[in-house]
């Protein structure tokens, strides 16, 4: 394992709103036999109630604070040597801050999902505010993919079991 992952032991998962990192962090996570996070579970259950609900009463904004506030919290038990594997939001590394503490407090690999995978998992679900408008999901996919490029690691998540992902991420030259 690399040093700074034992030194901070926390894996960020990032990528694009249905792209797996939920699934995907399960299932590394039991693998490795750490914990596993999901940042949104995390900001539903400080905030009391769900994402799609935070953002229709107290919009996008709030919702970025309660998820950088749950991101810090996070990044302080990987900070305590506490091993996490973490499922960040689909927008949370557009935050610089948030970027600079995941980049330099553990390891972030990014799920990159095709497009047309994300819009056939996402067309569905009622729970994604930023998914109701097929255009804006779109650009918003492009918007964000370039900041996930900055993570330290790129592992393709096609549509598959998420066992194969994860056995992909355990190829990575950081265990």
């Amino acid at each position: 394992m690399i040093l700074k992952l034992k030194r901070t032991p926390g894996i960020y998962l990032a990528g694009f709103m249905g792209c797996g990192k939920s699934t995907v962090g399960r299932a590394l996570a039991d693998e490795l036999g750490w914990n596993f996070f999901d940042l949104d579970h995390d900001i539903e259950s400080s905030a009391g109630s769900n994402i799609g609900e935070i953002f229709d009463a107290q919009g996008e904004e709030m919702f970025r604070a309660l998820e950088s506030a749950a991101l810090a919290k996070r990044v302080r038990a990987v900070e305590s040597g506490h091993p996490q594997v973490i499922a960040l939001g689909g927008g949370a590394l557009m935050n610089d801050k948030n970027f600079e503490l995941v980049i330099n407090h553990g390891v972030v690999v990014w799920l990159d999902a095709p497009f047309d995978l994300i819009e056939r998992r996402v067309a569905a679900e009622s729970h994604r505010p930023l998914a109701r408008d097929p255009q804006k999901l779109r650009e918003l996919f492009d918007l964000r993919s370039p900041r996930y490029a900055q993570a330290h690691y790129r592992v393709e998540a096609p549509d598959e079991e998420a066992v194969a992902t994860v056995q992909r991420i355990l190829a990575l030259p950081l265990f």
